[in-house]
């Protein structure tokens, strides 16, 4: 079978262009072999015209063995009197008409019904803006496609707007629609050289580029110079115009895209898959019948033996401790075994819930060889799966200890049953009767931490109410060692932990050990994000990727809130902290140094080793230098940006270790941040480079610099990969100078740390090269690249990629350099988290998931 829906661009009389086209139509007859017509034509006149005859007419039979055989067809039997192919729907677009002709090939199952949806979607989205008089008109019709910017929704307008009346008719959008979805390469390269052909002249001049390029910037959410799009428009337009006419015709404009491998090819808008425009995508393909139970294959298990083992272990623990239970009190009543059965749970799992939140006992278990067998990593997810436990024993335990009250009220004379419910009249209980009264209570501040620590309380502006109901914990022990009579058995050895570890974290303490600390320097940076600069004492030690607890009684007094350290641990004297405002605390914490009157001037002066000291000034305000002129400069894309010297009170607690201590026993480590989660990555990425610097070698006498060849010092990591995926630009800023200054020490050296650091870096708001709004302006950010070896966008030697990262295309990459054995670490959103967990399970690498 033969791909049709071939694009057959015509002229008006008035406005016909000599332009060469081949066209295949198959018409399908009823014994379902192809009639195969392939007709080249110079085109004009519609019937016959000025340039001559219409077409040459050759029809091939195709059977099933693929044999062809010529045969002879009236022309009149497909041609229609104004010289179009019989069937097709004509499309006119200022002075264009595009001939929608149906498919022969019988579509593939899966696409049809991708399609199909699609259709469906948009004829719904097209009525529920049309309404009665079923006309959508420009504005409307931005709606439609989700477009941000009006250059682009404006070109597909007007494609679109077929009879040029100033609105799209129902049929007009679907026949629109069609073509891009279903239409072949040549198709949707005519439909993109039309949208950069402003004027419909047939050509594309310089100006009309540029529009494009700046629409396509705007849509990528990029603010570069004007300067910086003079570049990129010369660079595409020079590539592009073989002929120095001036002027880029439908052939060149095809020809400079087959030089850029994959794009023609998925150039297609509407493919479904990642690469899928999103501005014709449904909302959601997910379909209910591929629901994978990821948790029971045996790729799951073989990646998550500590998580599973755990997971085993517990409910072990609890089936053998509710057998118990029961067994214990067999000569009792049914309900009453079913009460003391869920009260040894509830024994065992209301001290287990306290062991999973003693930080400071699990930053010291990281440290021992117990921490190869514990998944301490995810002790914050079993302390919330604990909690639910808890609340689901405490409901059984409540309702069975009911009924059975009803039992006993029925066989009591002197007691009714609110009386043995609600007073201590029944001696209930080894605190002078009190086991009701105890535990109703007991089960109301369950109910109110329970539901104030849901996310639309933790997770917003609601905060506070979180973190007071949670103190509640304390009532709770208390209330639960009055009525439980062996309760005080299972909560002495890990309470007594906890008295202690509160005691050790206490303000007194910390002051005592650490002296006073405050916030010395704050640098208020794009997107919200506040980085600060604190008093780091001389006993103060921590690991590449530690975090600790900040209080500052200026912004709230009895808050403590959980954040990485983002500087190496070889850097002496401060901390810092990079705080992005995502919350009530964190956006005051932005605002009020914001407001703060300070003088404004540059970091203070620290007190280090001379190998480190290009890292302690890598967030200095200074302006990055590069030997680009024209091409790049970070100084392009840095905003104004507020750095102030302050003096600000701050309490800290920690340091408390996470996953990110494996990094330095790991072959091949691999570094994923998403936006301000890459804060423990530069953390280890600044240590490793301390390391590096603290072996380099310097001859007294030329001043030649070298690393040793097999030094590097006492880890296991042999290559580090480095994958940062930011939303936009401006988030990039928090960190260039540092990263460009680690590109710089690596191009250095020339030996085993060469290549020891490979940087990725994604931004997701770009438009990516397959998608029509962005091709343009990414095959220039490439030529611009392969010219100066520079990103644009960054500055770095990397090239920023864009949209998201295809996780089994990096992976793939990865496991190919054999490096050793691989471990993924990640810190960002969860349900990136999940993604990146699973494409670490299919090829095999170790994860690790930061949590706080």
């Amino acid at each position: 079978m033969s791909d049709t829906g071939i694009v057959n661009p015509g002229y008006d009389a008035g406005e016909q262009k000599n332009v060469k086209e081949n066209v295949d139509v198959v018409v399908d007859i009823p014994d379902e072999t192809d009639i195969r017509l392939e007709e080249s034509k110079t085109l004009g006149d519609p019937t016959k015209g000025k340039n001559g005859p219409l077409c040459d007419i050759r029809v091939e039979i195709s059977d099933e063995l693929g044999k062809q055989e010529p045969v002879n067809i009236d022309k009149s039997s497909i041609l229609s009197t104004n010289g179009s192919v019989q069937g097709t729907n004509p499309i006119s677009t200022k002075g264009t008409i595009v001939n929608r002709i149906s498919r022969s090939e019988k579509p593939q199952p899966n696409t049809k019904d991708e399609d199909t949806k699609c259709l469906e979607w948009i004829e719904v989205k097209f009525r529920d803006i049309a309404g009665d008089n079923g006309k959508i008109g420009r504005e409307d019709f931005k709606k439609v496609l989700g477009v941000r910017k009006p250059f682009f929704a404006d070109r597909f307008f007007e494609l679109f707007d077929q009879d040029g009346s100033g609105s799209i008719e129902i049929e007009e959008l679907l026949d629109g629609v069609r073509m891009l979805t279903k239409g072949t390469t040549t198709q949707k390269l005519q439909f993109l050289f039309d949208v950069y052909d402003v004027d419909g002249s047939g050509s594309i001049d310089r100006d009309e580029l540029q529009a494009v390029l700046k629409a396509s910037m705007e849509e990528s959410s990029l603010s570069l110079t004007d300067e910086n799009l003079e570049d990129l428009t010369d660079v595409l337009f020079d590539a592009a115009d073989d002929d120095n006419s001036g002027t880029i015709n439908f052939d060149e404009l095809r020809a400079e895209l087959e030089k850029h491998p994959g794009v023609v090819k998925n150039i297609t808008i509407f493919k479904h898959d990642e690469n899928t425009a999103q501005w014709l995508k449904p909302p959601s393909t997910f379909k209910k019948g591929k629901i994978r139970f990821r948790y029971l294959t045996p790729d799951y298990l073989k990646n998550n033996v500590r998580k599973v083992a755990y997971f085993i272990f517990y409910w072990i623990v609890n089936i053998i401790l509710l057998t118990v239970g029961i067994w214990q009190n067999r000569e009792s009543k049914g309900w009453v075994m079913v009460a003391r059965g869920c009260g040894l749970c509830l024994n065992f799992n209301c001290m287990w819930i306290l062991v999973l939140m003693l930080r400071n006992s699990l930053t010291f278990v990281r440290m021992t060889r117990l921490y190869a067998v514990l998944p301490l990593d995810q002790h914050i997810l079993f302390h919330k799966m604990t909690a639910i436990v808890v609340a689901g024993f405490a409901i059984v335990h409540t309702m069975a200890h009911i009924v059975n009250t009803n039992i006993v009220a029925n066989s009591v004379d002197n007691l009714n049953m609110a009386e043995i419910l609600f007073t201590a009249k029944a001696g209930i209980g080894y605190v002078g009767g009190s086991a009701y009264i105890t535990g109703w209570l007991l089960d109301i501040i369950l109910i109110v931490m329970v539901i104030c620590s849901m996310p639309f309380v933790r997770r917003t502006e609601h905060f506070q109410v979180f973190y007071w109901t949670h103190m509640l914990y304390v009532p709770f022990w208390i209330l639960a060692l009055l009525h439980g009579p062996n309760f005080w058995k299972w909560f002495v050895l890990p309470g007594t932990l906890f008295i202690i570890e509160k005691v050790s974290r206490s303000k007194f303490i910390k002051m005592a050990r650490f002296g006073d600390t405050y916030v010395e320097e704050v640098n208020l940076l794009p997107s919200g994000v506040t980085h600060l600069i604190i008093t780091r004492p001389t006993n103060f030690r921590y690991k590449p990727g530690d975090y600790i607890f900040i209080q500052i009684p200026e912004i709230a007094q009895y808050e403590w809130h959980p954040f990485t350290i983002s500087s190496a641990p070889e850097m002496k004297g401060h901390l810092w902290l990079h705080v992005r405002s995502a919350g009530n605390w964190t956006s005051k914490l932005y605002e009020y140094f914001d407001r703060l009157e300070v003088r404004e001037g540059n970091r203070p002066t620290v007190k280090s080793s001379r190998h480190f000291q290009k890292f302690e000034r890598a967030f200095s305000r200074k302006q990055t230098t590069n030997n680009l002129g024209k091409v790049s400069s970070v100084k392009n894309i840095k905003p104004k940006e507020k750095n102030k010297l302050v003096k600000v009170k701050c309490y800290v607690d920690g340091p408390y270790g996470t996953g990110t201590r494996e990094v330095f026993d790991t072959e091949h480590a691999v570094l994923i941040g998403s936006g301000i989660g890459v804060t423990p990555m530069v953390s280890i990425l600044q240590s490793l480079w301390y390391r590096f610097s603290a072996t380099k070698q310097c001859c007294p006498k030329c001043e030649n610099v070298w690393y040793p060849e097999d030094d590097s010092g006492t880890m296991k990591l042999q290559k580090l990969d480095f994958i940062w995926i930011n939303r936009d630009q401006k988030s990039f800023e928090w960190f260039l100078t540092l990263l460009n200054q680690i590109e710089f020490e690596q191009s250095r050296h020339h030996g085993v740390l060469e290549n020891c650091i490979q940087m990725h870096i994604y931004m997701t708001a770009a438009q990516k090269k397959t998608d029509i709004k962005g091709i343009g302006l990414q095959i220039a950010l490439d030529l611009m690249y392969e010219n100066s070896h520079r990103d644009l966008i960054t500055g770095l030697k990397t090239k920023t990629e864009p949209g998201r990262p295809d996780w089994n295309k990096v992976f793939k990459g990865i496991k190919a350099e054999n490096k050793g054995k691989v471990k993924v670490f990640f810190c960002g959103a969860p349900a990136l988290g999940k993604v990146i967990k699973e494409a670490s399970a299919k090829y095999n690498f170790s994860f690790s998931k930061e949590n706080f």
